[in-house]
């Protein structure tokens, strides 16, 4: 359930209007295409991960198979992108409730903030159960929504209404040329990333490897089920010319159908997921700077624990970060928090990169060892990994060279070359 609300979020129920409106019907096929490149990715991560369940963090797969410099970098950075994010979902839970509870947007911001800060310094199982039922709840709510449409469908084909017609009546099927389908790849990407935050909760499971192995066996059949079955049939259901972007087409979907209180359901299902993210934020930004502060990345007092053996000083830390970028968000929204936010933009894909290839060269070193064979191996070794490797290189460059998402690539060096430089002034202190 955890992979489960990692995957489903704000970026399908709301950001899934940007890639419709950008491809057209045959955005199904671009969901399709990233569906399969996120499972490469978590293939390669599983058979890592259960071959080392003694590590406590994915990130960390990366100093094992590569250097200090690949653990100390994209632990940082995973941690800085997952940091960001809790004040984005605090605005945006706050933006939500404000259409029911006229209050200012920092206040109810800022309660939010509280709420999960209290939560994650629980224990793991608070945050489990808290995530157990906000993931069950968007299953649900996607479950009962295609089920309804599907029935709406079936009721236009027994009354003489082709069903398939708004898949190719409205500029055919792939509007916006054959060559749209891959580049939105860089787009909905970033709306299926968060599957991985499970290898950072197996860790204070009792069975670590079996839970990855479980993850990384079934995310495709949710993919499936989730991203495509879904914005398949709102494809099917209203003309995709009619979707605004940034507007919830899953909202649209159902006002077309003449579903009651449409806008008021749909509000609730965000905001659930929004919370969940929320959630998942606190939790792996603390268990990501924890393992950190275990390998002398960050300051040694992380390390510490409370009585509930949840790193309290990590989970404060990121909701001190998270206030301040609500802060930000209300003072500067447009510049200093744009740019931060901007500056995470592309950090996940490069995160996935390092982890396609630490597995290469894992998997190399481990054949040459003459170990035997990883219990969960990654499908088609090494041409599968190298289209991995290929296909999240090519979302990299397609951003850079997009106007729209260049910006964020940008941004995104940046912070990159700041923890590569904090890497190398840590180094040369130490060597002293």
């Amino acid at each position: 359930m955890i992979a489960i609300g990692g995957v489903i979020g704000a970026g399908l129920f709301v950001g899934s209007s940007v890639a419709i409106a950008t491809v057209g019907p045959a955005v199904i096929v671009t969901y399709l295409l990233t569906g399969l490149l996120v499972l490469l990715i978590m293939r390669m991560l599983g058979e890592m991960a259960v071959a080392m369940p003694h590590v406590r963090s994915f990130t960390e797969f990366t100093r094992v198979a590569l250097d200090n410099c690949a653990g100390f970098s994209v632990g940082w950075l995973y941690w800085y992108f997952w940091v960001i994010v809790i004040p984005v979902e605090a605005i945006a839970g706050a933006e939500i409730i404000r259409a029911w509870l006229p209050l200012p947007a920092w206040q109810i911001g800022a309660g939010l903030m509280v709420l999960m800060t209290s939560v994650n310094l629980l224990s793991a199982r608070a945050y489990g159960e808290f995530e157990f039922w906000f993931a069950s709840i968007k299953v649900a709510a996607i479950v009962v929504f295609i089920a309804v449409l599907v029935i709406h469908a079936l009721g236009q084909q027994l009354a003489g209404v082709s069903v398939f017609a708004n898949l190719v009546d409205h500029g055919g099927f792939a509007p916006r040329g054959l060559l749209a389908v891959p580049a939105a790849v860089t787009t909905v990407i970033f709306s299926m990333n968060g599957a991985e935050i499970v290898t950072v909760a197996a860790a204070e499971s009792e069975q670590p490897a079996r839970a990855v192995a479980n993850m990384t066996s079934t995310i495709i059949n949710r993919v499936l089920m989730f991203y495509v079955g879904s914005v398949f049939m709102i494809l099917v259901t209203l003309p995709w010319s009619s979707v605004v972007p940034g507007r919830s087409p899953f909202t649209l979907a159902l006002d077309t159908i003449h579903i009651p209180f449409a806008s008021t359901i749909m509000g609730t299902i965000i905001l659930t997921a929004v919370l969940s993210c929320l959630n998942s934020a606190f939790y792996v930004a603390s268990r990501v700077l924890f393992v950190l502060a275990e390998h002398g990345d960050a300051p040694h007092w992380l390390v510490r624990t409370n009585r509930r053996r949840v790193p309290h000083r990590a989970v404060l830390l990121a909701s001190l970060v998270g206030f301040a970028g609500v802060f930000t968000a209300i003072v500067s929204p447009n510049r200093v928090f744009a740019f931060l936010v901007n500056a995470s933009g592309a950090v996940i894909a490069v995160v996935y990169l390092a982890i396609a290839v630490s597995q290469v060269r894992w998997r190399r070193k481990h054949e040459q060892a003459g170990d035997l064979a990883p219990s969960l191996p990654m499908w088609g070794f090494p041409w599968l990994s190298y289209a991995a490797i290929g296909g999240m290189t090519l979302v990299l460059i397609t951003m850079a060279v997009t106007p729209s998402l260049s910006a964020e690539f940008w941004a995104s060096a940046v912070s990159i070359s700041v923890v590569l430089v904090a890497y190398f002034v840590r180094r040369s202190r130490q060597t002293r």
